[in-house]
């Protein structure tokens, strides 16, 4: 019986392989609209699809990014400045990509842009806090999508959502599980609100990566400041040595977390813009297929001890 079993679910896996190695026709005629392209997954990902043949547009927060995008990709790369945060630049790049591809429409829109701080204790931060990485993270992926879905309908094309493994499981404080969360909830929800149009939508679930979102000292110097603001009250509670034990935390534990293969998750990118068959979720990464994802489906005490047992505790704790 359990041979069996082992030999279906071996066929499924070789079946689905092969499904999945078809990929789109025509990708010189196929425009893909990223944003978050000045650093990380988006700027690698700009690169790739140019290199493959799609037409990308480039979303850049800086005239730097758009510059070095430009002298380092093809003659089909266009680039477009884009603040996620700001209605009037989303405005402007979807007329800019109207434009651009006329009655083809949008092939495809990848939802990379996002930051990671402020991130700390949930006591520490205020709903401004969470509200200026909600800006970024969660309604910056709404707007983008909104603005060029008709264009994307009209290509029966793809939105790529890049939430995270941590849209699944929280486990730390502060916004950015809040807003990753949200991410897949819009993703689901636009999924399945899309089908009949023939508009596949797809979610990007990575799990930690060396990239600005997991640099160690731009987080560290992010809670050194929210620690500085802290009232006197809640610093005693926390403990005089808590911020030395962060940081050593942040030195000896968590930089070495962060995986340098950032193709890793580009793959799973490109997969989902340029396959016939994508998948509705992708999860590049070991931590992420092994631990995270199989801890967000452990009873609550399970998962609550793994995360809680080696985290810095507050000096006044209760036991």
């Amino acid at each position: 019986m359990w041979m069996y079993v082992l030999v279906l679910i071996v066929l499924y896996y070789v079946m689905r392989w092969f499904r999945e190695l078809e990929r789109v026709p025509d990708r010189g005629t196929k425009y893909v609209y990223i944003t978050g392209c000045d650093t990380g997954f988006g700027n690698l990902l700009a690169r790739h699809l140019d290199k493959c043949g799609f037409c990308v547009v480039a979303g850049c927060f800086t005239e730097k990014g758009e510059e070095e995008l430009k002298k380092s990709c093809s003659s089909r790369m266009s680039t477009v400045s884009l603040d996620v945060r700001k209605p009037e630049s989303i405005e402007k790049a979807a007329a800019f990509i109207k434009d651009h591809v006329g009655q083809i429409g949008l092939w495809a829109v990848v939802n990379n842009a996002g930051v990671s701080v402020p991130s700390a204790p949930c006591d520490w931060l205020t709903l401004q806090d969470y509200k200026s990485m909600l800006d970024v993270n969660l309604d910056g992926v709404i707007a983008i999508t909104l603005s060029v879905l008709p264009l994307i309908k009209k290509a029966k094309g793809r939105v790529v959502n890049v939430a995270s493994v941590f849209g699944r499981i929280s486990p730390f404080g502060g916004p950015y599980c809040v807003s990753k969360y949200g991410v897949e909830a819009f993703n689901d929800s636009l999924r399945r609100c899309m089908k009949p149009f023939g508009v596949k939508v797809l979610c990007i679930e990575p799990g930690f990566f060396k990239t600005s979102v997991t640099d160690t000292d731009v987080l560290m110097k992010n809670v050194k400041m929210l620690w500085e603001r802290l009232p006197k009250d809640l610093k005693e509670e926390y403990g005089d040595n808590y911020m030395s034990k962060v940081e050593n935390v942040m030195k000896e534990k968590f930089s070495k977390m962060p995986d340098g293969d950032l193709m890793k998750v580009v793959s799973c990118m490109e997969h989902a813009v340029s396959a016939a068959h994508p998948r509705s979720r992708y999860s590049p990464g070991w931590d992420a297929k092994f631990f995270w994802l199989p801890l967000s489906y452990a009873p609550t005490f399970i998962s609550d001890y793994l995360l809680l047992k080696d985290t810095v505790k507050p000096a006044k704790t209760v036991v």
